[in-house]
């Protein structure tokens, strides 16, 4: 829930364990104790979207069995052995830091990503504001960190089985045309359209494309969302990388955004997350500001973590 900073004082003095959002500024502020967290100023709350750099957004992790560990490119790797055997883990990465560069381009091939259960996000600033920097906070340590991914590790008892959730609202438009890039990367200029070279920009100004609707990959069934977060001439940049050999469709568009979300949720209006985030883009494109979603309540973050690094969606932990 949303509290002030006194509140999140009281809050670590009591010594439970805690996931906090804010600020950058609040989150340096915070004593040291059982907690650890990331900078965002946007926030989901029962009473709908929220911007605030006075607030910071507290989640209480129910759990005692836990560990803090922190990564950078060279060893994050090893969070998977790192994490216990059942349990999950809550992951925080610096936007555009080497850190999440390297997860969100290689967490596919980490030994075991897919048989532990790790969630989490991107930390941001407010895109308002200039001067923030993306940070994660090891509350134990007081370590602030720009490039470093911090992670809380929670062990759950042997009748317990964590699960991970994604809303995802979009889809492959089977009617368009398959994209396909040369290379794994953040930036592109130049994709295969239906196997013909062009210059992606140039296809999306062409054909008039709606840039708020992400590409969808094809990933063995699964589909993964790819945004764009700007476009600078010829060259596109995305919240998320684009990977040789998977083939990529625009989304269908949306034409409801917090009705589909709220759609989507209906069939899960039992569930009580242990942890759930949402994206920005879901935020701003779909106008979330005063508008609540059922039940989902977190950080809005700068991507987010399903095992592998996704965009536009909901992402949510429940303990079963």
């Amino acid at each position: 829930m949303l509290m002030s900073i006194d509140e999140t004082k009281k809050m670590i003095q009591s010594g439970k364990w805690l996931h906090i959002a804010g600020n950058e500024d609040l989150l340096k502020a915070l004593p040291q104790g059982n907690w650890f967290g990331g900078s965002t100023e946007y926030f989901m709350d029962k009473s709908g979207g929220i911007v605030s750099g006075e607030k910071l957004f507290v989640t209480e992790i129910p759990y005692t069995d836990v560990k803090v560990s922190v990564f950078d490119e060279n060893n994050i790797s090893d969070i998977t052995s790192d994490a216990y055997q059942n349990g999950f883990s809550i992951i925080i990465l610096p936007f555009d830091s080497e850190v999440h560069k390297f997860y969100a381009k290689n967490a596919a091939d980490f030994k075991d990503i897919f048989l532990k259960n790790i969630i989490g996000w991107v930390s941001g600033t407010n895109l308002s504001v200039e001067g923030q920097t993306p940070i994660v906070v090891n509350g134990q340590t007081g370590e602030v960190s720009e490039d470093k991914a911090v992670v809380l590790h929670v062990a759950l008892p042997n009748d317990k089985i964590a699960s991970i959730g994604i809303i995802n609202i979009f889809s492959q438009d089977k009617e368009s045309p398959v994209i396909e890039f040369n290379e794994d990367s953040f930036t592109v200029k130049k994709c295969l359209v239906d196997g013909k070279e062009t210059v992606f920009a140039d296809y999306i100004a062409k054909n008039n494309i709606d840039t708020k609707l992400p590409l969808v990959g094809d990933y063995s069934g699964s589909g993964i969302n790819i945004s764009i977060k700007q476009i600078e001439g010829d060259t596109i940049n995305l919240y998320a990388p684009v990977f040789k050999g998977i083939q990529y469709r625009f989304a269908n568009p949306v034409e409801d955004y917090t009705g589909e979300f709220n759609k989507q949720l209906d069939a899960l209006a039992k569930v009580d997350p242990v942890f759930s985030c949402n994206c920005i883009l879901n935020f701003l494109y779909g106008e979330f500001e005063g508008k609540p979603v059922q039940a989902f309540f977190g950080p809005i973050t700068f991507g987010e973590v399903a095992y592998q690094l996704v965009n536009q969606t909901l992402v949510y932990l429940i303990v079963l």
